[in-house]
């Protein structure tokens, strides 16, 4: 046990590195010098990181943070964003390049070469125009993950409009809320979409959300599914009718590397929505640059993967814009990873000859309770960079996502980053970092992030704390749309007088001095005094070879302040969960991390309540384990999983 910290108690260690190879070092896009040369002259390094794109006008100065903490990046540069992901390759002789290898649910799939991709595009903003679409507006799009999604987003890029992607599988009430904060003039979606080998309605949830919508003029539909649906006659138009038989010729103008490039909405565990608002310079960089230099990507050589869905950041920046704008051939995959069967993604990497493949960890651990024999009946053999992203990954996960995914030999980039930080903030670099099951290491060449106590004051190696970044970055939200006020309380209200930036993430040093993430603090448990990330247990717990995936909260305890309850679901191969083997678990948890984390109560669950980008509402399982009513279900990915929980409590052994 490490000595007690003001912040965090710093419980887990981790001893194992895995340096790369000399032969990737040597390929590799990054090298040691970079954090030297970022360090010696920040804004230099920025600038050189910004010249990879094509700029029509150049800035006159690199950084203004004289009104912060809204920053102006490459103020007086002008782009146009989508240029930069599309036309550029086309003139530079690139253009019978496949852009997108695009893979639907029900087996159906397309090839979409940059030249088309520019055609498509092109069309795409020639039929926004005609509809009196002017830079500024704004247009939502709810749909799956079907080519004509990226074809749309590009489009606004390319006429100034700001899209506001809503995620597919959120409800009518969702898409109603974001649509009327922003005041969209067009919403964009599809007759229905592909899930688990059914079409699902998406146009019906779009008329019910859109019922008495003031903003909104039109409703343009792409056909999906084929299903037939509802049409509002003057509002509603097929996009084959209104877009396909537009010209392919479209000039596209340049916009201030300030002008708004997307709105996109945080759910929230609490309250209204957030607008996050990215603009199109820096945060273009700051996209191009991770992409390159963290995922080793190298263009026209590397096929590419990111599993994630448009709706999310991960989708804008490490599927649309930073792999676009590096030339990268993708695969963009439709449906879900057990549709026909649990061997989908395996035989997608095969059959494409994916290199590069990014990830969440909690579906890394879905992979690992379905068992190692899966991914062994397919050649991973041509995977040589994997990611992950979304929430801390445990050391177990990250161990096993090497072995039987990466041959053991594969650099593993586990990154960490927002919603609101546009890009990827701290991360291993391939070939140059020696890599540690589950930490997210250290702050990307560029960036600056520190771990700090209550005070702001850092804390030294081996303490735990808060996660804050002490100096402006390229691809920094811009404010939340509609609410300055609301954007300097939420991020930077905690530590006004330092300047930081509060992400809200507890984190800690290990003693060489690497970042870990804890975890939101939201989640952070006080047992008898001593504050316990819920990351640090649940990695214990996921250590122990019967459990496949865990998560803990605090539950109120009149002993100790709060006792931890654990829910796992236990590996394919591993018997049920009977009392002596909930002992084993919560003796093997005090072994690896002390005493004080021995949970109070560990239930055997089949699932975990998660919502559809992956992550766990760890809200709704405290409600549980203190027996209160369940609250807002309505994000989760499947509502009916609480009642599984509930009703297992009820029956399920509390522990001593």
């Amino acid at each position: 046990m490490t000595e007690q910290s003001p912040a965090l108690d710093n419980l887990l260690t981790e001893s194992r590195t895995f340096p790369p190879s000399e032969a990737f070092s040597a390929q590799a896009n990054a090298t040691a010098d970079f954090y030297a040369e970022a360090d010696a002259d920040r804004e230099a390094f920025w600038a050189k990181q910004a010249e990879r794109l094509h700029w029509e006008t150049k800035w006159s100065q690199v950084l203004d943070w004289t009104n912060a903490p809204v920053a102006k990046w490459f103020v007086g540069g002008k782009l146009n964003v989508a240029y930069n992901c599309v036309d550029r390759h086309v003139d530079s002789g690139h253009g019978d390049q496949v852009a997108i290898h695009w893979v639907g649910e029900p087996g159906d799939s397309r090839d979409i070469t940059y030249a088309q991709l520019k055609d498509d595009v092109s069309r795409a903003a020639n039929a926004l125009e005609s509809l009196g679409l002017e830079a500024g507006d704004r247009v939502a799009i709810q749909m799956p993950m079907v080519p004509e999604a990226i074809v749309a987003m590009l489009a606004c890029a390319r006429i100034g409009v700001l899209h506001s992607v809503v995620f597919g599988g959120f409800s009518p009430t969702a898409l109603r809320s974001r649509v009327d904060d922003q005041a969209a003039r067009i919403v964009i979606t599809t007759d229905g979409q592909y899930r688990r080998g059914k079409a699902a309605p998406m146009k019906v949830n779009v008329d019910e959300a859109l019922e008495g919508a003031e903003s909104v003029e039109k409703v343009i539909v792409v056909r999906r599914t084929g299903e037939e649906v509802p049409i509002t006659e003057g509002r509603d138009i097929w996009w084959h009718e209104l877009v396909d038989g537009q010209s392919a010729e479209h000039t596209p103008q340049a916009f201030d590397s300030e002008h708004p490039l997307f709105i996109l909405y945080t759910s929230g565990t609490t309250g209204k929505p957030k607008g996050i608002l990215h603009t199109s310079g820096g945060y273009l960089t700051q996209a191009a640059y991770t992409h390159h230099n963290v995922f080793d990507h190298k263009a026209g050589e590397d096929v590419y993967w990111c599993t994630a869905d448009i709706g999310w950041i991960t989708g804008h920046t490490y599927i649309v814009y930073g792999p676009l704008a590096n030339r990268t051939t993708q695969v963009v995959y439709e449906g879900t990873p057990n549709t026909p069967h649990e061997g989908r993604h395996w035989e997608i990497v095969q059959q494409h000859k994916v290199s590069i493949y990014y990830t969440a960890p909690t579906l890394i651990r879905t992979f690992m309770k379905w068992g190692n024999e899966i991914p062994q009946k397919y050649d991973l053999s041509s995977l040589r960079v994997l990611g992950s992203v979304g929430e801390p990954i445990n050391p177990e996960a990250w161990i096993w996502y090497r072995e039987n995914i990466g041959a053991n030999s594969a650099p593993i980039v586990d990154t960490w980053w927002q919603t609101e930080t546009g890009g990827i903030m701290i991360s291993p670099l391939p070939g140059v970092t020696a890599t540690k099951p589950g930490s997210a290491q250290k702050a990307l060449p560029g960036i600056s992030a520190k771990v700090v106590d209550d005070q702001g004051v850092e804390v030294g190696k081996g303490g735990g704390g808060y996660l804050v970044l002490d100096k402006p970055w390229p691809g920094m939200l811009r404010g939340i749309w509609g609410d300055e006020q609301r954007f300097r309380e939420t991020y930077w209200s905690r530590f006004a007088d330092q300047g930081f930036y509060f992400a809200g993430d507890g984190a800690k040093y290990d003693a060489d001095g690497d970042v870990w993430l804890l975890g939101r603090v939201d989640d952070v448990m006080n047992v008898s005094g001593h504050r316990i990330s819920t990351t640090e247990v649940e990695s214990a717990l996921v250590s122990h070879p019967t459990v496949a995936e865990a998560a803990v909260v605090g539950a109120t305890d009149p002993t100790t302040g709060q006792g931890i309850v654990a829910f796992v679901i236990l590996r394919g191969n591993a018997v049920d969960g009977g009392d002596e083997a909930v002992q084993e678990l919560r003796n093997h948890v005090a072994k690896e991390i002390g005493p004080i984390a021995k949970p109070r109560q560990i239930l055997v669950v089949q699932e975990l309540p998660k919502t559809r980008s992956g992550k766990i509402m760890r809200r709704l399982l405290r409600d549980v384990a203190e027996n209160r009513q369940v609250g807002d279900v309505t994000t989760l990915a499947d509502s009916s999983v609480m009642d599984l929980i509930s009703s297992g409590l009820k029956s399920g052994k509390s522990e001593e």
